[in-house]
């Protein structure tokens, strides 16, 4: 199976190919994916070298002459690094682009604190407008691009992630997708940690939703799962705990709920490894994220 990242070049590579419209702006990260595109395309496959927020800036300039901009890097760099530049030349100046990231948690751990960026996700949700997508496998990643990419003039931010799903999912337009039903909570999972949360659950009497768009949030999909209340509800993210426990809490405002939100901590993780290594670390490897959860739900 390819990666997120491959499927992300051959897919915006074909893009490139039928509409005209579209630009992707890099900073030498993913410029091997595109070499072909570039030949075929000089015009609308532009390298900026290491320089994160001209490539942003760049990206905004795009499109406000018409184009479709794809801007892609590691997120560390495309959101924390750029973040004025996303902030201004998108956002207040009304452009809308496609950001696409890779790398952005706990990917590469020996890449360090400056190659991972837990906090983007949040990051973005302090500005207005943006949609957010974390597909969990590459089928789902092909599928949110293209939609992305077909999206307007919208501001748009896929996240690219080294960790997959074996199986992918349904794509369903921004709604949760119901996995499993139970009675004693609701568990939502996002993105690539859809399998360790099925793992964690299983023997549980818990309802899974699985979320490949987290902003907006669906807090419709999330009072539907929990019906009538009280409602016990755990948000396991790959970023910093807690990022969506505000959506949570606002969707359920109208009963009693508890919300558990596990994600990536604040404490800085120093010692390199392996994802894996990484993902049990932080707790969020299926037999931590049993513990913490039936914790939770007793």
């Amino acid at each position: 199976m390819d990666t997120m990242r491959e499927r992300f070049a051959t897919t915006v590579s074909g893009i490139l190919d039928t509409d005209p419209r579209t630009a992707v702006v890099l900073a030498d990260i993913g410029l091997a994916g595109f070499e072909k595109a570039s030949a075929a395309h000089p015009d609308r496959v532009i390298n900026v070298g290491i320089r994160e927020q001209l490539m942003v800036g760049l990206g905004g300039g795009l499109a406000l002459a018409g184009l479709r901009p794809i801007v892609h890097t590691f997120a560390s760099f495309l959101v924390d690094r750029a973040f004025e530049q996303v902030k201004l030349d998108f956002g207040h100046q009304g452009a809308g682009g496609v950001l696409v990231s890779a790398n952005a948690s706990y990917d590469w751990p020996a890449g360090g604190l400056t190659h991972m960026s837990p906090g983007d996700v949040a990051l973005l949700d302090t500005l207005d407008g943006w949609t957010q997508h974390v597909p969990g496998h590459p089928d789902e990643a092909e599928a949110l691009l293209r939609r992305a990419v077909a999206a307007g003039d919208d501001k748009v931010y896929v996240r690219l992630s080294a960790q997959t799903n074996a199986e992918p999912r349904p794509v369903t337009g921004g709604c949760f997708l119901p996995v499993r039903e139970g009675r004693r909570g609701v568990v939502v999972a996002v993105g690539p940690l859809l399998e360790s949360v099925l793992e964690a659950v299983e023997g549980l009497d818990v309802t899974v939703l699985y979320a490949t768009t987290v902003r907006p949030f669906d807090g419709t999909g999330l009072r539907s799962a929990v019906g009538a209340g009280p409602a016990d509800v755990a948000l396991v993210e790959p970023y910093v705990a807690g990022t969506s426990t505000a959506a949570a809490n606002d969707a359920l405002g109208h009963m009693p709920h508890r919300v558990l939100g596990l994600g990536v901590a604040r404490r800085e993780l120093r010692r390199y490894g392996s994802m894996e290594e990484h993902l049990a670390g932080l707790g969020l490897d299926p037999r931590s994220l049993r513990q913490r959860l039936t914790a939770f739900l007793n």
